[in-house]
């Protein structure tokens, strides 16, 4: 998890480093030659929870062995093993990206009633993903 904590502590010092050229920039060209605040703090607090991140991930990657990713030495096959399973043809995703969509669609027109139905419609199909192959225990 080194290597991730280093992308978010880069995009931390980027966002930092262009909010500063961000203040020069606005400061010079405005009409009224004030800085414009709300982009200065946009992209200071995006340099903020960018940084938070980074420091979460490298406080957890001190407490667990390191994985491949982070050895130097380490081979491709290092990292080999079972990732888990993987549903061949499930079509559960598509009614969960049907009805997240039909969420968004209701947020966006501010329709309730049909923000309820997407809700139910995504649960309905959050349970049929992660219960497709739950089978109940057989009894004798």
């Amino acid at each position: 998890m080194k290597v991730e904590a280093r992308i978010f502590y880069l995009v931390a010092a980027f966002a930092v480093v262009m909010s500063a050229i961000y203040w020069v920039m606005t400061a010079l060209f405005a009409t009224d030659q004030k800085a414009e605040p709300v982009g200065i703090v946009a992209l200071l607090l995006t340099g903020g929870l960018a940084f938070l991140a980074g420091s979460y991930l490298q406080f957890v990657s001190r407490r667990i062995e390191p994985r491949p990713e982070d050895r130097e030495d380490a081979e491709v096959s290092d990292g080999a093993g079972e990732l888990g399973f993987f549903s061949p043809g499930s079509y559960w995703p598509i009614g969960l990206a049907a009805s997240a969509a039909l969420a968004g669609l209701a947020l966006a027109f501010f329709h309730i009633w049909l923000l309820v139905m997407a809700v139910v419609a995504l649960l309905i199909t959050i349970g049929g993903l992660v219960f497709e192959y739950h089978t109940a225990p057989e009894h004798d």
